[in-house]
């Protein structure tokens, strides 16, 4: 049974996955346009590339992982962080891979991209915390 804290951050995540599809049309038209400073600049294409598909991937995930925290065996205060965690990480892998080359003349990224380094941590802490928390639960039950 899923818990109304995560029924409610699901809705948040669905109501927030527009701005996904959104950026990949905007991704689209700069292509479609010829829009300068983005067809000329491949590394700037590939960082925007990456940063859409980490922050659709990874949102898709946190609705996955959502039906599985409430099954596991943690702490409420740590349930909370693991929900909390993996949308966060869908915010801050993208921030790092566009803030990292927002000028059209880019030619490497600059430092905000070490941020991505941050929000994998984030994520892969959160992911082997409900791992931890899956294999340690009763089968069946979501009790301590």
């Amino acid at each position: 049974m899923i818990s109304g804290e995560s029924r409610r951050l699901a809705g948040v995540l669905l109501v927030v996955f527009p701005t996904v599809i959104f950026g990949g049309a905007s991704l689209l038209l700069l292509l479609v346009t010829q829009e300068p400073g983005y067809v000329d600049n491949p590394i700037r294409q590939d960082l925007f590339r990456a940063g859409h598909a980490h922050a659709g991937v990874i949102l898709i995930l946190s609705l996955v992982a959502l039906r599985y925290v409430d099954e596991a065996a943690l702490g409420e205060r740590t349930r909370r962080l693991v929900r909390l965690a993996i949308p966060s990480a869908a915010i801050i892998l993208p921030v790092a891979f566009f803030f990292s080359v927002l000028s059209p003349s880019s030619t490497a990224p600059n430092g905000v991209v070490y941020l991505a380094v941050v929000g994998a941590v984030v994520l892969a802490t959160a992911l082997l915390t409900l791992e931890v928390g899956l294999i340690r639960s009763p089968r069946g039950t979501g009790a301590d």
